[in-house]
């Protein structure tokens, strides 16, 4: 067979590092910036907050996310390939990686589509004054009780947003990182910003708005004794940040040879930082004026995550001047903010598939696409899907993007010894230098705070059943599906790669090595340097 036919589609590449700096920041601002950072960081301490988690930004955060752009831009491939070439072994980590993307597209499809129909909800008060905690439960996603099993009751006005979201996603990846990734968050990042900037700007004049940012910055310096706030702030920095989800090694491939690979970094996670302390700022604005209309302290009204979305907010839209125009702004950026989530989450997979078997971007897309959005709307445009949505995110996150950031960082720092290679890479080309400082942040800070992190959550979930949901739910959606993850990680490593694949016969990689004066070696498939560290 000729090499024309056996060589895989040439790699993709986005317009520019600033479309891929937009992409960055896109899928780092997602939903949990605009409806948890908020409460957590009034839960930690108000303003003293701000402390530990700039040191968790800049001691965990940033130096996680150049380690993922050094292994994607170093390896130029998805997370399978990447971690592939970095050594052989380590390719299970890309395929975990892919999976825990897999589990978090098929339910974070449907909060997007919540957020846009509450968007048109907002412009008509649908859910009339007072009602706004039965209409969500009740009238919106006729919640069921899991205890009778799962239900396969369709609920129209779920699932008809939700095969909406799917087909944009879909057309979105259908047409390629530049002209479908790329120009996606071209548009939507400067969108969402300047609408989260008008609602901010209109929550600041609402009566009480003082009130609400008095609660959010006053500093609770007694809180930064506190473990827990510490380890709250670590946590959420890993989430918000993308990283070990495999999308930053995605889109890291994606780049040119010669980039700022840190300054852009750095640009992304202080840009993904500053968007959160602006939601905090418009969320409790909104809910000072909440409290002050139910005659309430900010500390009775203040919540998190869906509570806080879809019953605190239109409680505000509610009883506010202009509430409708406020309703509108604020679940239309959750929409366009989950979206561009959504499509950084669907590429991780996609890629992995073209890799793996040398498919083309469409054939792939609607592969890997189709079958998830069909699952998507079997447990999601249902009555228990809130049940399942619940229980399967909180056991992804601890188990699945927590554990991988763990296992990821332990093996190649401390087994394969590759902090040294990716030190050398990061610094051929950035304005930043990374050295010493970068890999005991990386090799001895990170595993201690993720292994406490998740040793914590292990015994919390040990000990008290999550969510009070029946065993039989928790066995199925939470501990069975985080084992399966790692099981189906191994099982897909083993499974040979195309001949089309990149990871056969990629001249572009070849000729990046002749670049970056690297070579493979022969007997293990490893990459040594010619040039100074060595691997």
């Amino acid at each position: 067979m000729s090499t024309a036919t056996t060589r895989a589609p040439k790699r993709e590449a986005f317009g520019s590092r600033n479309v891929f700096i937009l992409s960055a920041i896109g899928s780092a601002v997602g939903l949990g910036n605009i409806w948890r950072f908020p409460y957590v960081a009034y839960e930690g301490g108000g303003g003293a907050f701000l402390i530990p988690y700039l040191c968790a930004l800049l001691t965990a955060g940033i130096p996680l996310l150049f380690f993922d752009y050094a292994i994607g831009h170093r390896f130029r491939g998805s997370a399978p390939l990447a971690f592939r070439r970095l050594h052989r072994a380590a390719e299970p980590l890309g395929w975990w990686q892919v999976l825990i993307c897999v589990v978090i597209a098929v339910y974070y499809a449907v909060i997007i589509a919540w957020a846009a129909m509450y968007t048109w909800f907002s412009a008509q008060l649908s859910w009339g004054p007072g009602n706004e905690n039965d209409f969500f439960f009740g009238d919106f996603l006729n919640m069921g009780d899991v205890a009778g099993g799962i239900s396969l009751e369709f609920v129209p006005q779920v699932g008809i947003p939700l095969l909406v979201v799917w087909v944009v996603t879909i057309v979105i990846m259908g047409l390629g990182v530049k002209r479908g990734i790329g120009a996606a968050n071209s548009v939507l990042l400067p969108l969402l910003t300047v609408m989260f900037i008008v609602l901010v700007v209109q929550s600041l004049f609402l009566p009480g708005a003082m009130d609400g940012l008095n609660a959010f910055f006053t500093p609770n310096w007694q809180a930064l004794g506190d473990p827990a706030v510490w380890a709250s702030a670590y946590g959420h920095i890993f989430f918000s940040l993308s990283v070990a989800f495999g999308i930053m090694v995605t889109y890291s491939s994606y780049l040119k040879r010669k980039t700022d690979l840190t300054g852009s970094g750095l640009v992304v996670g202080f840009a993904n930082s500053g968007f959160e302390i602006l939601a905090g700022i418009g969320v409790f604005a909104a809910l000072g004026f909440m409290a002050q209309a139910q005659s309430a302290q900010v500390s009775d009204v203040a919540s998190a995550g869906i509570g806080l979305a879809f019953v605190a907010f239109p409680t505000i839209v509610s009883q506010a001047a202009g509430g409708p125009l406020i309703g509108v702004l604020f679940f239309g950026a959750l929409t366009f903010a989950g979206l561009t989530s959504m499509i950084s989450i669907l590429e991780v997979i996609v890629a992995a598939i073209q890799d793996k078997l040398g498919w083309g971007r469409v054939r792939a897309t609607l592969i890997v696409t189709i079958p998830l959005a069909v699952i998507s709307m079997a447990f999601f445009s249902t009555t228990t899907a809130l049940a399942v949505l619940d229980t399967t995110d909180a056991f992804v996150n601890a188990f699945g993007i927590m554990a991988v950031a763990l296992v990821a960082v332990i093996v190649v720092a401390w087994l394969l010894h590759k902090l040294p290679v990716l030190s050398e890479h990061l610094n051929r080309r950035s304005s930043f230098r990374t050295g010493l400082t970068w890999k005991l942040l990386v090799g001895l800070l990170a595993p201690i705070v993720l292994g406490y992190l998740f040793i914590s959550e292990l015994i919390a979930k040990i000990n008290t059943p999550y969510g009070s949901y029946p065993d039989w739910f928790l066995s199925i959606f939470g501990w069975g599906m985080a084992i399966s993850l790692v099981v189906l990680a191994v099982i897909l490593s083993l499974v040979p790669w195309s001949r089309r694949s990149h990871a056969k016969d990629d001249p572009e990689y070849d000729e990046f090595l002749v670049e970056e004066s690297y070579e493979p070696d022969a007997e293990t498939g490893t990459i040594r340097t010619t040039e100074g560290a060595g691997a």
